[in-house]
Formats: structure tokens, C-alpha cells, sequence
């Protein structure tokens, strides 16, 4: 299914299922762990679903919504709260639009129809891995336009706000793609650099500006016009 070099890559990457549908949890488990990923755990309802991924510390949360005792974007709120570094790919049956905004604002990094096929599956996991924001087809418009929205709002008011942190040229450049909606691989081979080079820009960026997520990144950005730029 994957190429003997990319199961190796797999093969470090730590996921953990949750879905409080056995079979359906099953089966994802299976096939991710067929393609070569580690899946340290498994889940089936939010409470459970947070007391094992702190224990096992998964680089992957493949996240139902529907799930009992609390639900999915609970559970992403508080582990992404706790574990930045975390990243969750919401696989949900649901492709309402409250539902993929509010696992998005949550601090999910992608979204993914359970229509998806398996490869589909495994693909997106994959590129979440690595910090690549995976949206099923549809959906990634949708929440580039409620960054907009979010922009347009009026900003909290801050008591002697600093003066604007100073990006390298760079860095300016790369958040300003980010904030057009591109992934980490799109922008690395429109700026012709590698992904790594890509992520550790964005991290400097988020560093500089005190922010934790992409969701407030672009955000800020689109604040200051540069998905326009």
C-alpha cells in the first residue's frame, strides 16, 4: 500500500483512535496500523478517550465528535490545551458546518468525512502528522471564510499593547500563504524550501507573536491584510 520508506516514516508516528463504535474503531485501527503507523490506543468515549491519550501520548488523535460522556471537540479542547504539539484529525460522519467549525475553533488540525476511503484515511493522517491542515473537499473553504469572519471581529481590547514583534522577511512571506489557506507542502514548494524549513518558520512565527495554533496565526494575518498581499 506505501512504499518501504514511507512505512518507515510511519512506523514512528504514535496514533490513538477514538470512536465509540467498536467496529468502526476497529477497523480504522486496523488499517492504520497496516499501513505502518504505531497505534497506541484505543478509545471509546471522551472521558476514556482523555485519560488514555495522556497516558499514551500519541503524535495523532483520530477523533470521533459523537462521543458519550464528552464530546469530541471537549476532548480535542482539552488535550490540545494541555499538549500543544498534539494533532487531531477529526473523522466524523457529520459534515455540518456548526460541527467542522466548532472541532476546528476546538484546535482539530484537519476534518475528514467518514465517506472517506481507507488510503484517503491513511493520507491524512499522514500529512497531519507533519502539520499539513486536511480537510475533506469542501470544507477547507468553509473554514478559511470563518478565519475571515473571525477577523472582521473586533479584537479584544489589550491594556498597553507591545509593539508588533519584528518577522524576518521570511517569515512575513510564509505566514502570508499560510494565511491564504495553503499547506506546509504547498508553500514549501512554492518558496522552494523544505517542509521542516516550513514548520520551523511557523513555530519562530508563533513564538514571536505569542500565539498557539494556526487557527490564531492566521487570524492575525488576515487582521493585518496579508492573505490580500
Amino acid at each position: 500500500m506505501t512504499e518501504q520508506h514511507g512505512e518507515r516514516a510511519d512506523a514512528a508516528v504514535k496514533v490513538m483512535v477514538v470512536d465509540d463504535h467498536p467496529m468502526w474503531r476497529d477497523a480504522v485501527a486496523r488499517d492504520l496500523a497496516a499501513a505502518g503507523f504505531d497505534v497506541v490506543a484505543t478509545a471509546g468515549d471522551g472521558p476514556q478517550a482523555v485519560r488514555r491519550a495522556q497516558a499514551a501520548a500519541p503524535d495523532v488523535l483520530v477523533l470521533d465528535l459523537n462521543l458519550p460522556g464528552l464530546s469530541g471537540a471537549q476532548v480535542c479542547k482539552e488535550l490540545v490545551a494541555a499538549n500543544p504539539a498534539l494533532r487531531v484529525l477529526v473523522l466524523s460522519a457529520s459534515g455540518e458546518h456548526a460541527d467542522v467549525l466548532e472541532a476546528v475553533k476546538s484546535g482539530a488540525l484537519g476534518y475528514l468525512l467518514k465517506s472517506a476511503g481507507a488510503e484517503e484515511l491513511i493520507d491524512a493522517v499522514r500529512r497531519t502528522a507533519v502539520g499539513d491542515p486536511v480537510f475533506t473537499p469542501g470544507l477547507a473553504g468553509l473554514v478559511l471564510g470563518e478565519y475571515r469572519r473571525l477577523a472582521s471581529d473586533p479584537a479584544p481590547a489589550a491594556a498597553d499593547e507591545p509593539k508588533a514583534p519584528q518577522l524576518t522577511e521570511r517569515e512575513t512571506e510564509v505566514l502570508r500563504l499560510v494565511a491564504k489557506g495553503l499547506s506546509y507542502k504547498q508553500i514549501a514548494e512554492r518558496l522552494v524550501i523544505s517542509h521542516r524549513t516550513v514548520q520551523n518558520h511557523v513555530q519562530n512565527t508563533l513564538g514571536k507573536l505569542q500565539l498557539h495554533n494556526r487557527v490564531e496565526l492566521v487570524r492575525y494575518a488576515i487582521e493585518r491584510g496579508l492573505d490580500d498581499a
